[in-house]
């Protein structure tokens, strides 16, 4: 494992796919594309509310934030769906990893939204006309079911729904985005930022609700109209985040998409032998699968920054919940503290049948980790952790799957004997 350099890219587009969840839901499930369906939000366990909202429920009065309550008062017909991050999460992987063969600079945002660098690309695919459908295509040919039958129909289709905008840096990009119709691209020249910025609603700049309502009542309405102010006069009155708000809406602020060579992430899972509900049980189980992730040998020298699990349903359902250590760690204690946290606030919705903890991003070590990895018993170990690797590898390929498990004990009070233990992949 090697330092994951940042890379870097003044130019930038925008790909963006409008409530990604909900139409990952109506893509899997085609006869909810005619109903007005809402997604539950997955942190609301206690006061369950809406999430994302489909036209025909927005046009019915139904808004995200609503608690489902208010939502089917409005809506007696709205069709509620349990969410399913972890469905939403490996879509949304897809769609990064085919960013990926394009440009090695990615970062995204949220789901449904990533940037996608395009610094010296034009050797490779030409203009940026060029460039924009080279990632268009690459999206569609993924395999991503949320409007593309086929790869060209990325292009210029209104059944599409990916929005691409074009331009210098992260917030022109996103703004172009944003105007784009379905299955098309705005692309925004460099150096007429200013003049295509000027038009645009004042609601694309990132406003908390006091400095949007103070604006409003200045009569600024537009990005144009808080330009021709002058800018000490907004500073003034704002303060530095004004300053901030005026350059980028006059299109002085081009912020560089800024990827990372993302590092190979270290998993463990446990499959039990009934599903299991106890809040107790699955927190013991969180902390075998950390201590289990914590010893692979490919963490050694590093310390975990972010961590997360995912839980297999019954019925087909999933759970998510992910950190991020402010500080990065080492101890079991420590990383599985915050995801314990979120298991007592936001339970999953039903029983347990496989449950999977995920380090996918990592922090150089201590000189005195590094060291004691580097020792010669460490060595010995990870030399011996490589013999059974090739074992089971060999093993995996002569059956085809994979065959190996440890059996361990989760539950050893237990009056049923299924409960006691639990089944382990088998990753030496």
């Amino acid at each position: 494992m090697t330092v994951t350099p940042h890379l870097a890219s003044d130019s930038a587009a925008c790909c963006w796919i409008p409530l990604f969840a909900l139409r990952c839901e109506t893509a899997r499930r085609p006869e909810l594309a005619s109903l007005p369906v809402a997604l539950v939000a997955p942190d609301t366990a206690r006061t369950p509310r809406v999430w994302q909202v489909a036209p025909l429920a927005r046009r019915a009065g139904v808004k995200p934030g609503m608690t489902v309550s208010q939502a089917i008062g409005l809506c007696p017909a709205l069709k509620l769906c349990e969410p399913d991050p972890v469905h939403y999460d490996e879509q949304f992987a897809r769609l990064v990893a085919a960013l990926v063969t394009v440009s090695p600079v990615i970062e995204p945002v949220e789901l449904g939204r990533v940037f996608v660098g395009t610094d010296g690309l034009e050797g490779l695919y030409g203009e940026p006309e060029k460039i924009v459908e080279a990632i268009q295509l690459r999206i569609g040919d993924c395999g991503l079911r949320i409007g593309n039958e086929k790869p060209e129909s990325a292009i210029h289709n209104p059944k599409s729904a990916i929005r691409v905008g074009w331009g210098r840096g992260k917030f022109v990009a996103w703004v172009a985005a944003t105007r784009a119709k379905p299955g098309e691209t705005v692309l925004v020249p460099v150096g007429g930022e200013a003049t295509f910025l000027a038009a645009q609603p004042l609601a694309v700049l990132p406003l908390d609700p006091d400095t949007h309502r103070r604006l409003r009542q200045l009569g600024v309405k537009t990005l144009g109209a808080l330009v021709a102010l002058p800018e000490e006069a907004v500073v003034s009155q704002f303060g530095g985040v004004g300053r901030q708000l005026w350059r980028l809406a006059a299109g002085l602020v081009s912020e560089p998409v800024v990827g990372r060579v993302a590092p190979e992430p270290i998993a463990a899972a446990l499959t039990f032998f009934t599903p299991v509900g106890e809040r107790d049980l699955l927190a013991h189980a969180l902390d075998k699968l950390v201590d289990r992730a914590l010893g692979d040998p490919r963490r050694s020298g590093w310390r975990v920054q972010v961590v997360r699990v995912h839980a297999e349903l019954e019925h087909g359902a999933s759970w998510l919940a992910t950190a991020t250590l402010k500080d990065p760690s080492a101890t079991r204690e420590r990383i599985a503290a915050p995801l314990k946290t979120q298991l007592e606030r936001s339970p999953p919705a039903g029983a347990v049948e496989r449950l999977v903890v995920e380090f996918t991003a990592f922090a150089p070590g201590t000189a005195e980790l590094q060291l004691f990895a580097r020792d010669a018993s460490a060595a010995a170990r990870a030399g011996r952790r490589h013999a059974l690797q090739s074992a089971a590898r060999e093993i995996a390929l002569r059956i085809r799957r994979p065959m190996l498990y440890h059996v361990i004990e989760v539950q050893p009070w237990s009056r049923l004997p299924e409960r006691r233990y639990a089944l382990i992949d088998y990753e030496p």
